[in-house]
């Protein structure tokens, strides 16, 4: 943060489980009244339910399992408005949706993506997880393996110049969450790489809100906000 701006109030939300399509829908309310200065901007952290989403760059051909195979796993599909391709939500991931303005002075889109990962990599470092960045593709990487899949709405503010952000980042924390949920899927379109957890690298148990809980302060210092 530039050391001349003062820090902007941020209101954090932590929801235990809370199903995709009616978490998509509070954002779009969230960004509205963020635009319109009837919210302070706002961090939304959750679980999900088992869901599929497909993003803009969305190829059908990358979801593997059909009609029956997904109502049998209990698997949810939305085809949504975000950037990128394919991920899996789902229990023992945490998921974060920040909700904040974007001024179009000095504006850096890619910028902001690379913030938004080097929160969860200072995240990891201080449980001695290298996580780190691979050129072409968007997300958290450890070694060849992904943690965290990033995926970002750029709404157009209607009230200034600049934008409103919405969807964010899907963090693994759960052992086995690649044969859970990924193996239906080729996750975002990446065949030659897979996919990893904290609880995979660690050996140890991680609960979402706890992460969400250690995670905030990150994401606060990194974007210039304070509690608000």
């Amino acid at each position: 943060m530039d050391a001349n701006h003062e820090a902007r109030p941020l209101a954090a939300r932590y929801i235990d489980f809370i199903d995709y399509g009616e978490a998509w829908e509070l954002q779009k309310e969230f960004v509205g009244e963020i635009d319109r200065e009837e919210r302070v901007e706002t961090l939304l952290l959750l679980q999900h339910p088992p869901t599929y989403t497909l993003g803009t760059d969305r190829h059908p051909e990358h979801l593997l399992l059909d009609s029956e195979e997904l109502s049998a796993r209990g698997i949810s599909v939305y085809e949504i408005d975000r950037g990128g391709d394919i991920t899996y939500h789902g229990p023992g991931q945490l998921v974060g949706y920040p909700l904040i303005r974007l001024d179009a002075k000095g504006l850096d889109l890619h910028g902001f993506l690379r913030e938004l990962e080097q929160v969860l990599i200072d995240w990891l470092a201080g449980y001695g997880i290298e996580g780190g960045r691979k050129p072409e593709f968007t997300g958290v990487w450890v070694g060849d393996r992904k943690i965290a899949a990033i995926g970002i709405k750029f709404n157009r503010s209607r009230t200034r110049r600049g934008f409103v952000t919405s969807h964010g980042f899907a963090l693994n924390l759960k052992a086995g969450i690649g044969e859970e949920g990924f193996s239906g899927i080729v996750p975002c379109g990446i065949q030659q790489f897979g996919v990893t957890s904290f609880e995979d690298l660690t050996g140890q148990a991680m609960e979402p809100e706890r992460a969400a809980r250690e995670i905030l302060p990150h994401f606060m210092r990194r974007f210039g906000f304070r509690p608000g």
